[in-house]
């Protein structure tokens, strides 16, 4: 059975082991870190985690700012460790950032329980153990890497286009409306549809063998995005 993997980013050291101990008793695969930059290298060039547990105060930017840079990385989950139960202040990390929060001083067996729900609320978005996805003879995605393999050729593909991949990858062959991803691959900023458009062109000009007649990626005009091919190992996802 495949373990799932947990990223801790925590300024308290003796917090982030304590819960580790636990997790890795829990058949849980832990990685630690003490601050935001050093975890967003590893989720950039590592394997990406199951869900993330984030803490609030970090020595060089505050939980909800390095939620932002997470979540413009991959499409993770993030559980919260918050210092306080400030109504206000959850509704907005909860709006804006992560999926579930638990308040210090943290309960094992309650953090494990919350991590059990976010991961079964959202089994799909677990993709950094997924194999490359083979699309068709020319085309197969590494999303855990940020890469996908074009006619034998290897294609970088940034963060931002490895998220977009994903989200119509999970709906294919149905219409992403652009709003839809617009709230999923930047879900803590104020982006328009003009920004989706230049990304898209992108992301086409490195999969596509022609740009303007797209095979893969295709455009509902007024509505979304539609990836046409879904893979046949991916999972159903009905959300």
């Amino acid at each position: 059975m495949k373990r799932s993997t947990v990223l801790i980013v925590e300024a308290d050291t003796t917090l982030s082991k304590s819960i580790a101990e636990f997790l890795d008793s829990h058949a849980y695969r832990v990685t630690i870190f003490s601050d935001a930059p050093e975890a967003l290298e590893y989720v950039q060039e590592k394997t990406l985690p199951s869900i993330v547990l984030l803490g609030m105060n970090l020595p060089s930017m505050s939980g909800f700012v390095a939620a932002k840079h997470l979540k413009m990385t991959a499409d993770l989950p993030i559980i919260f460790l918050m210092p306080r139960s400030d109504r206000q202040y959850l509704v907005e990390g909860l709006k804006k950032y992560a999926e579930d929060f638990v308040i210090k001083p943290v309960e094992m067996r309650e953090l494990e329980t919350r991590i059990q729900i976010v991961l079964g609320r959202l089994p799909t978005l677990d993709y950094g153990g997924e194999p490359v996805i083979r699309i068709d003879a020319q085309l197969s995605i590494d999303l855990a890497q940020n890469r996908a393999f074009v006619s034998g050729r290897t294609i970088r593909l940034t963060p931002t286009e490895a998220v977009l991949l994903h989200v119509l990858l999970r709906h294919a062959p149905r219409v992403v409306q652009n709003h839809a991803l617009l709230a999923r691959v930047w879900p803590a900023e104020e982006v328009y549809e003009d920004t989706l458009r230049v990304h898209m062109h992108r992301l086409r000009r490195k999969l596509e063998a022609d740009s303007h007649h797209p095979r893969y990626i295709r455009t509902e005009r007024g509505v979304g995005y539609r990836f046409t091919i879904r893979p046949t190992s991916w999972p159903d996802d009905e959300s």
